[in-house]
């Protein structure tokens, strides 16, 4: 029997405020533990919360990117369990009343465009984290976390594989760093999910019984954690045995998933409104003043480059996943022309991304601006410097900045198209190579490229390559 998989993701993710959700506290990420954390986080008898209204605007403007009705009445619930991260004994989150509703994302997979619907996007706050020491045998809880803002996005179970889940979390992850709502740092935890998998017959309209997996804090985690279980869940179907609704652990180690506790449903958290908190009402000229100040949205720039400026859709996804890219990019372009885009795109996802990956150096610590990584690829365009000396000289303008034209100039690496000057060296050439001559001849046009080896070679790499190949074609076929 066939199988389709069902899958549904609830994406949690740390909004990028300088306080707390419900407190002064600061949200810096890194700092000793328990150094964040007043009366209010830490769940103390008697205090009362007072809700961060720039959460709220992060959630909407959120919202309006995913085409959600943001609602101008929304009201915080407790959600209630005891965990030791958990100091107050409960969550304040969103049930009834969410703030976002009914959106969707729209994913491409294997060159196929299928809408996500999503759910509904609510606010919460964080909960704290423990940390385990082997070596003591003791866990620790740290409360800097605790009272941080999130919103949960919650998505229809429409997603039939791990590609699609995938590619649903980029266009996610997307859309909330370049909107500037959270920093998307999934290695932080600012950008995590829990993926609901279940598996039913093709053609079967009822879902399968589903399982819950976390531990899922990066793309690739989500991909095999998904396939795993997929197969998991199949193996057990077929062997005569019933799924069990409960939640399981990615071990990222083993590639395999693990029972970790029975799921639970809404019932057993046994939300109430919550008494300290009066009812959320956004004025409806605030929300449309959120609305209007929305940029360009991850889509609609990849459309663009791909439609406007010819960037190749791998390279335009690239420089989409990384808003810090993506701006140093458009500045670039800004500086030269929309016409040479795709130019300046081949700099900077070649030794500009290479740099960054290799050397683990961010685009805000590197010299080198937008207009001079433009100018850089100009001064290749018009001939005054190859590909080969650009790439050369690359970490040096990248490390100390300045004029790549007079960094150029001041060097003495500007090309050679000197005709006289090409023409003598590539009759060195063939006169020393005799045998690739008469086999270039006889019919082994390949050769060419060891020709043009040589004289580049001879020149240092300064020589034009256009003038060198007319050169050597001229002579070669005399």
């Amino acid at each position: 029997m066939k199988y389709e998989a069902v899958i549904g993701l609830e994406v949690h993710v740390h909004l990028a405020t300088r306080s707390k959700l419900f407190c002064s506290c600061p949200t810096t990420f890194g700092v000793e533990p328990n150094q964040n954390v007043c009366e209010v986080c830490a769940g103390m008898p008697g205090v009362l919360p007072v809700l961060n209204e720039k959460a709220v605007e992060y959630a909407a403007r959120l919202g309006f990117a995913v085409d959600c009705t943001i609602n101008n009445d929304s009201v915080f619930a407790r959600k209630n369990y005891f965990y030791p991260d958990l100091p107050k004994g409960y969550q304040i989150s969103q049930f009834e009343k969410p703030i976002c509703e009914h959106g969707h994302l729209n994913i491409t997979v294997d060159g196929q465009t299928k809408r996500i619907g999503i759910t509904r996007i609510h606010l919460e706050d964080d909960a704290g984290k423990n940390i385990h020491s082997a070596v003591d045998n003791v866990s620790y809880v740290d409360l800097n976390r605790a009272g941080v803002p999130l919103v949960e996005i919650v998505s229809e179970p429409d997603m039939r594989s791990a590609e699609e889940a995938v590619a649903y979390l980029k266009a996610l992850h997307a859309i909330v760093t370049h909107l500037g709502v959270s920093d998307g740092n999934m290695e932080e935890g600012s950008f995590r999910c829990d993926a609901n998998v279940s598996i039913r017959p093709v053609g079967q309209e009822a879902f399968g019984t589903r399982t819950e997996l976390k531990n899922l804090n990066s793309f690739r985690h989500v991909q095999k954690a998904i396939e795993y279980e997929i197969a998991r869940q199949q193996d057990e179907l077929e062997d005569g045995n019933a799924i069990v609704q409960e939640t399981r652990l990615f071990d990222s180690a083993k590639g395999i998933t693990l029972p970790m506790r029975s799921k639970e449903e809404a019932q057993d958290y046994r939300y109430f409104p919550e008494p300290d908190l009066l009812p959320v009402h956004i004025d409806p000229e605030k929300l449309e003043a959120w609305r209007a100040s929305l940029p360009e949205l991850p889509e609609a720039r990849l459309n663009r480059f791909i439609q406007e400026w010819q960037i190749p859709a791998a390279d335009a996804e690239t420089l989409i996943a990384d808003p810090a890219l993506c701006a140093f990019f458009e500045a670039s372009v800004a500086a030269w022309s929309p016409q040479q885009a795709r130019k300046i795109a081949n700099f900077i996802l070649g030794p500009l991304l290479r740099a960054i990956n290799q050397d683990g150096v961010t685009l805000d610590r590197v010299a080198m601006t937008p207009a001079q990584l433009a100018e850089l690829a100009r001064i290749v365009d018009s001939g005054l410097i190859s590909t080969k000396i650009a790439h050369d000289i690359f970490p040096d303008l990248l490390k100390d900045g300045g004029s790549p034209e007079e960094y150029v100039k001041q060097k003495g690496l500007a090309q050679v198209s000197d005709t006289s000057a090409i023409d003598s060296v590539v009759l060195a050439v063939i006169a020393e190579n005799p045998a690739e001559v008469e086999a270039f001849r006889g019919g082994k046009t390949k050769l060419m490229a060891f020709f043009v080896g040589q004289v580049m070679r001879r020149m240092k790499g300064r020589a034009n390559p256009a003038v060198v190949n007319e050169a050597l074609s001229r002579h070669l076929n005399a």
